[in-house]
């Protein structure tokens, strides 16, 4: 496997530039004085500014992109065999690495790399993560799943030992990382159109706490179950956290402002046994953020950064966007965007708007993949009915190319199935309209879902 060396820049080409991740490893490149270049499907706001920013894209995937001066070609996942870039890769011989191989090259090549993984929240806990590094002055390098304020962007260039990444499970991408630090928030049924089953996800989950060092540590959430099978055994050190004192950090007191926003008290259990005590305020909303705050700390008390810059970090951290983003507000209701596209996602951001200002709960959904509706279609169905009302767009299909024979009309009978009103609607203006006309001052509506539903929630506001 073609081994890339960060203090050698050579021709680098990025088949799907325009991801999130994608985008900001070609950023990395460049800064070490690699010459970076791509391609993408489409234009995007991604695309523009790597543009501005001297790293030319190609808006368009064709053979004749790829020219024989290229010495590497990293690919996204969504580019496979019949993709006419990977044929002419392949017919020119140049050597090819998809995403997460580099990720994990690149990774290799710092002494104190964080890779955050879990089926939830890892785009949250690797930006907290982010923000307390920053606060404590460390200058790290940071990949992040989002668009992270605080740093202009989901990559940060930084000069130091220290480094940030969120590490993806699917296709068990996750397997190629090199983590000093390794976390697992959480380990659920998702995925399952690469994996068998819940067991199958836990297999690959064990796999990566297994690549970690007997130096490094594994910060895992008791609250998976049979948590113990995951970490049992290994040569690092285990930090556990949880919802009470059987773990190493736990809360007490958990308390909401008007907001929702979270403060508690931060129990954790030092080497002699004592336990110290420290309030925490959060300024993102629900009670799952505690836990992705309680992970954060964990691993900045093992890079030794101080809690006073640790608290002060997560107290700024305002989230990053379709995290619960506030979009605006519209004829006297607010407007929120949230990219949760899981069910226990989806109970989350659902018992967080509990918490938050409103008159009644309008979720728009858009389900995200045809696997994953079919597989969790009840589950679905149950967190969906935590809104007053629910009115679902057409599945985003995403990869996927066969529907199964569902819809968003099939997950509606569900829905109604537990005697809970559902809208279907067929395009994203018939939403809008139903929005216009229906929502009154002091209704909250949240658009949520990975695909492009976020579009109505800004079209509201503008």
């Amino acid at each position: 496997m073609y081994q890339i060396d960060l203090n050698k820049p050579v021709n680098v080409y990025f088949s799907g530039i325009g991801g999130i991740s994608m985008s900001g490893l070609a950023r990395i490149l460049h800064s070490r004085g690699f010459r970076v270049s791509g391609s993408d499907r489409a234009a995007s706001g991604i695309t523009e500014g790597l543009n501005a920013d001297g790293i030319p894209v190609i808006i368009g995937q064709a053979e004749e992109n790829i020219t024989p001066d290229i010495d590497l070609v990293v690919f996204t996942a969504a580019i496979h065999p019949d993709n006419p870039e990977y044929i002419a890769v392949s017919r020119l011989g140049i050597p090819h690495i998809n995403r997460s191989v580099l990720l994990g090259q690149i990774m290799r090549g710092f002494k104190d790399p964080v890779a955050v993984s879990g089926t939830h929240g890892k785009t949250t806990t690797t930006s907290m993560i982010s923000e307390i590094l920053v606060e404590a002055g460390t200058d790290p390098t940071l990949s992040v799943g989002g668009m992270l304020s605080s740093i202009g962007g989901n990559v940060r260039i930084g000069q130091s030992s220290y480094f940030a990444a969120e590490a993806c499970e699917y296709t068990n991408s996750f397997l190629d990382m090199f983590p000093g630090i390794g976390i697992i928030l959480d380990i659920d049924e998702d995925h399952l159109d690469f994996f068998k089953d819940i067991n199958d996800i836990r297999r690959s989950f064990r796999k990566f706490a297994q690549l970690i060092p007997a130096d490094g540590a594994l910060i895992i959430n008791t609250q998976i179950p049979d948590h113990e099978e995951i970490s049992g055994g290994l040569d690092c050190d285990v930090i556990l956290y949880g919802p009470d004192d059987s773990a190493d950090y736990w809360p007490e007191d958990i308390t909401y402002d008007e907001f929702a926003h979270p403060s508690y008290t931060l129990c954790s259990r030092g080497s002699d046994g004592s336990v110290s005590r420290q309030p925490i305020s959060l300024s993102v909303p629900g009670e799952h953020n505690v836990y992705n705050s309680m992970a954060a700390i964990a691993a900045a008390d093992r890079l030794g950064i101080s809690r006073e810059h640790t608290a002060a970090a997560l107290g700024n951290y305002r989230g990053t966007e379709r995290r619960f983003e506030i979009l605006g507000t519209r004829n006297g209701f607010t407007v929120i965007d949230d990219y949760a596209h899981h069910p226990t996602e989806i109970e989350a951001t659902l018992r967080t708007a509990a918490n938050y200002p409103h008159h009644r709960i309008f979720c728009v959904f858009q389900s995200h993949t045809y696997t994953r509706t079919k597989a969790l279609m009840k589950e679905f169905a149950k967190a969906l009915t935590l809104a007053d009302n629910v009115i679902l767009a057409p599945i985003y299909p995403a990869r996927e190319t066969d529907d199964l024979g569902i819809s968003h009309r099939t997950l509606a009978a569900e829905i109604e199935a537990l005697g809970h009103p559902c809208l279907c609607l067929d395009t994203f203006e018939e939403i809008e309209n139903f929005i216009l006309q229906n929502c009154q001052s002091g209704d909250l509506v949240i658009t949520m879902g990975a695909g492009d539903v976020n579009k109505i929630g800004h079209n509201l506001v503008s």
